[in-house]
C-alpha cells in the first residue's frame, strides 16, 4: 500500500474541524485525521508494507523547464536561488513535521528524493513491486498506473476521508474511456488546471477521449496529424498541429517517474512502535489520543 501522504493530509486538514487541537491550543486536525484514515486502511486492507511516500520537491525544476506554468498558480513565494514555497493554510504547515516524527516513531516508512515528487516516487515502487498494489490519492493523476493484469489499482477518497472508490481499469474505461496509460495521455490532452496544464485548446475531455479510442494513443493521434488520408476534422488537426510544441514534452511531464533513485527501507508494516519513547511524548505533547491509539490497535500482531 503506498500512500501519497500531502493529498491525504490536505484532505484530512480540511476533512477534520480545527477545533481538535493539541493541549496547547495548536490545531492538529491533520494529524489526528491522517493517522484515523491510516488506522482504516490498515484495518480494512491489511497490507504486508505500506509506505507514506513524500514530496522532496513539490514542483521539480526539471518540469517547471519544460512547462513553465506547471503549478505556477500554487506558488505561495519565490525565493531567488532557493525552491519556491507551496501555499499551505497557515495553521497545516506547522501540523507536516508532526506528522513525519509520528510516523517515523511508530516506525511507518517515509520515502522521497530530491527533485520529485511523490508521485514519482509511487510510480518508482509500483514498478518494482513484485505483488498487487493498492495507491492511495485523491490525485487523479495517478490513475495513469492502474493496470489490471498487475494487480495495481487506486484508492480513492470520493467524499471526505470516509468512502473510498476502488478504481481499476474497468471504473476508467466507463469514466473516462481510456485505461491506465491512456489516462495520462487523456490529461495531457485536456489539460489540468489544478497542475497548470494548459492542455489542447478546444480538446476538452471527451474529444480526447474520442481521440484515443481512433487512434490509440497520444502518438496515434500525432501521426494522424500529418497524415491527410487520416480521419481527423480539419479543426481538431489544426488544434493539435499548432499544440505541437505542448505535446512535445507534455508527456514527461504529466507521466510519472519510474526510475526514482530511492534509498533502502523497510516496507514491511511495524507490528510495534520502532520507538516508543517519541511515540509516548508526541502523544503527550500534541494529544493525539485516540487517533493514535487506533492506529496503533490495527498494527498486525
Amino acid at each position: 500500500m503506498l500512500l501519497d501522504t500531502a493529498s491525504l493530509y490536505f484532505r484530512a486538514y480540511y476533512g477534520v474541524p480545527e477545533s481538535v487541537k493539541a493541549p496547547d491550543g495548536t490545531p492538529v486536525n491533520a494529524v489526528r485525521g491522517l493517522l484515523d484514515f491510516i488506522a482504516r486502511l490498515v484495518q480494512d486492507h491489511e497490507p504486508d508494507d505500506l509506505v507514506a511516500c513524500m514530496d522532496f520537491d513539490w514542483r521539480p525544476q526539471w518540469r517547471v523547464e519544460l512547462i513553465p506554468s506547471y503549478k505556477a498558480h500554487r506558488v505561495a513565494e519565490e525565493v531567488e536561488g532557493g525552491p519556491d514555497a507551496e501555499e499551505t493554510p497557515d495553521t497545516l504547515s506547522p501540523q507536516v513535521p508532526v506528522i513525519e516524527d509520528v510516523l517515523d516513531a511508530i516506525g511507518i516508512a517515509r520515502v522521497g528524493a530530491a527533485g520529485y515528487e511523490a508521485d514519482d516516487v509511487i510510480g518508482t515502487l509500483t514498478g518494482r513491486a513484485a505483488g498487487p498494489v493498492d495507491i492511495v490519492t485523491g490525485d487523479r493523476d495517478l490513475f495513469q498506473l492502474v493496470d489490471d493484469a498487475r494487480g495495481v489499482r487506486v484508492l480513492y477518497p470520493v467524499k471526505g476521508m470516509g468512502t473510498l472508490q476502488a478504481v481499476d481499469e474497468a471504473v476508467l474505461r466507463e469514466k473516462y474511456g481510456v485505461d491506465g496509460p491512456g489516462y495520462a495521455d487523456l490529461a495531457l490532452l485536456r489539460g489540468d488546471p489544478s497542475d497548470g496544464l494548459p492542455g489542447v485548446p478546444g480538446i476538452g475531455e471527451k474529444t480526447a477521449a474520442k481521440l484515443l479510442a481512433s487512434f490509440g494513443d497520444l502518438a496515434g493521434i500525432l501521426a494522424a496529424v500529418e497524415d491527410p488520408a487520416a480521419k481527423i476534422s480539419p479543426a481538431q488537426r489544426k488544434r493539435l498541429a499548432e499544440a505541437g510544441p505542448y505535446l512535445a514534452v507534455a508527456p514527461k511531464v504529466v507521466r510519472v517517474a519510474a526510475d526514482v533513485p530511492l534509498a533502502s527501507f523497510e516496507a514491511a508494516l511495524p507490528t510495534a512502535p520502532r520507538d516508543p519513547e517519541a511515540l509516548e511524548a508526541l502523544a503527550e505533547r500534541w494529544g493525539l489520543g485516540g487517533s493514535l491509539q487506533r492506529l496503533l490497535s490495527a498494527l498486525p500482531e
